[in-house]
């Protein structure tokens, strides 16, 4: 790690070989926090290069604890985070509506790093059981079209990464390997991302796979679709900008969709939008995400996604597989 380090802080790159065999050298305990924080930090200091994200991901990937849902023809939705904004739960909402539509998601997901509340913390709060059980979550997917994997269940060789990165509290490069090391493998992913920078590289990356993808960034730095401004889209054919009027909506504040304080602010958002009480900004930025997800597996277009997703959530059909999922982990 000393000469990788060197190598590093000399302001050169390392090849996707040396990447992949770091973190397997993480997993395996061979090097001390102070040599993993170090390592951490000087990505937040520079650009990180495809070779090294490549190497990342072939690590996590091999090294995770995979489940065989294919037959199922997931989705993903999933954002890196990191973006410093503190909405509140978008992606994950919107992959209850998603599942509402009746197209069936593996939602990964974590505690929040950087922000109040993560994936995992409002879901936990609300009582969704975590577990690597396929057997329990081939259920979840049956019954509810939607299952959650809890990121550190799948990935236990990061368990000498995790204490660092709640010290530090800012984002690493592993918020930009979130969305990448799905440990079902989904066909489809709904990627949302903090910078233009990073949707580019994801794009590359996703190109060179079989994924049928779609990544967002929101011009003003939210990483998914948050109505505030217009929104690059890079898939796997094409490469737009998405605005508001696209989904026949209005732009809205920033202070629209800020997600509370603490986890249990969080948790309250959540209920309320599932049970039709969000406000109208809060309704459209969460189907609007699930239009992009549901048009990305189902490619139809814009309006009549958007249009599914309204549905799933003004009809409770996103609640339904919100309480089926609940009541499955109790």
């Amino acid at each position: 790690m000393k000469q990788i380090l060197n190598r590093l802080i000399n302001h050169e790159h390392i090849t996707k070989k040396e990447a992949k065999d770091v973190l397997v050298n993480i997993s395996l305990g061979k090097y001390n926090q102070s040599q993993i924080a170090s390592f951490l930090t000087v990505y937040m200091m520079r650009s990180i290069t495809t070779d090294e994200l490549e190497g990342f991901r072939d690590a996590l990937l091999d090294l995770c604890l995979a489940v065989d849902f294919s037959e199922y023809n997931t989705i993903d939705l999933c954002g890196t985070g990191g973006d410093g904004k503190d909405t509140f739960n978008i992606s994950t909402l919107a992959s209850f509506i998603t599942a509402g539509a009746g197209v069936n998601v593996t939602k990964h997901g974590n505690y929040g790093v950087s922000s109040v509340s993560g994936s995992s913390n409002v879901l936990e709060t609300l009582g969704v059981k975590f577990t690597n059980d396929s057997g329990f979550l081939e259920r979840c997917l049956e019954k509810a079209g939607i299952c959650v994997l809890h990121a550190p269940l799948f990935h236990p060789a990061m368990k000498n990464v995790a204490p660092i990165r709640r010290e530090l509290g800012v984002k690493t490069f592993f918020n930009m390997l979130g969305p990448m090391v799905n440990p079902a493998f989904p066909k489809n992913q709904l990627v949302g991302v903090f910078s233009l920078e990073l949707a580019r590289l994801y794009g590359y990356l996703y190109q060179n796979t079989d994924k049928n993808f779609t990544i967002l960034h929101a011009l003003d730095g939210y990483d998914e679709i948050s109505l505030t401004c217009d929104t690059k889209v890079i898939s796997n054919h094409a490469e737009t900008m998405l605005s508001p009027e696209d989904f026949g909506v209005s732009r809205i504040s920033q202070e629209a969709i800020f997600g509370g304080n603490t986890v249990h602010e969080a948790a309250d958002i959540f209920v309320n939008i599932l049970n039709g009480k969000g406000t109208e900004a809060q309704n459209n930025v969460v189907c609007t995400n699930a239009a992009m997800a549901i048009a990305t597996v189902n490619k139809i277009s814009i309006s009549d996604s958007f249009e599914a997703a309204k549905v799933s959530l003004e009809s409770g059909e996103a609640l339904k597989r919100f309480k089926i999922l609940v009541d499955l982990s109790a």
